[in-house]
């Protein structure tokens, strides 16, 4: 039973299992779950979803990561889960912000730029599967929110 919370933790749900953009999948996965709790409860909601699957992240990718015996499996995406939902923190319940979030955070993800990818590499385990998905998640957020001002 372990080992089946564990899969779906790591893999969101099964969304990491994906035979192609396993990645993008697993940012598609979160946007219900950040979409209802913007909803109930507001950007502090999501703020707080988003530090639990952080921290969780950290623990239930180093231990999928060992049971698989691979430094960062794509079927990962919990790390996609926590950045896609920091990106969002400004989006309200905007689709059209969540359209841009979107897209912004996998951009981010995908190319790694400056801090994203000296995380990429620098760092290891568990820590290092999740750091450059939230690295790339408060940029995107930052990002996000100058666009929520200045042209929503």
């Amino acid at each position: 039973m372990k080992s089946f919370w564990l899969k779906y933790t790591a893999t969101w749900f099964g969304s990491g299992l994906s035979p192609k953009a396993p990645g993008t999948a697993g940012s598609l996965a979160t946007l219900p779950f950040v979409y209802a709790l913007a909803l109930v409860g507001g950007w502090q909601a999501v703020l707080a979803f988003a530090l639990a699957v952080s921290v969780l992240g950290v623990f239930a990718a180093d231990a999928y990561a060992r049971q698989l015996g691979k430094e960062d499996p794509g079927c990962i995406v919990i790390d996609e889960t926590a950045g896609q939902a920091l990106t969002l923190l400004a989006a309200g319940t905007d689709w059209r912000l969540y359209v841009v979030g979107f897209a912004l955070f996998r951009l981010l993800d995908i190319t790694k730029p400056g801090p994203i990818g000296w995380a990429d590499r620098r760092l290891h385990g568990g820590l290092g599967i999740m750091a450059d998905d939230i690295i790339a998640g408060l940029i995107g957020a930052l990002i996000l929110w100058g666009i929520k001002i200045y042209i929503f």
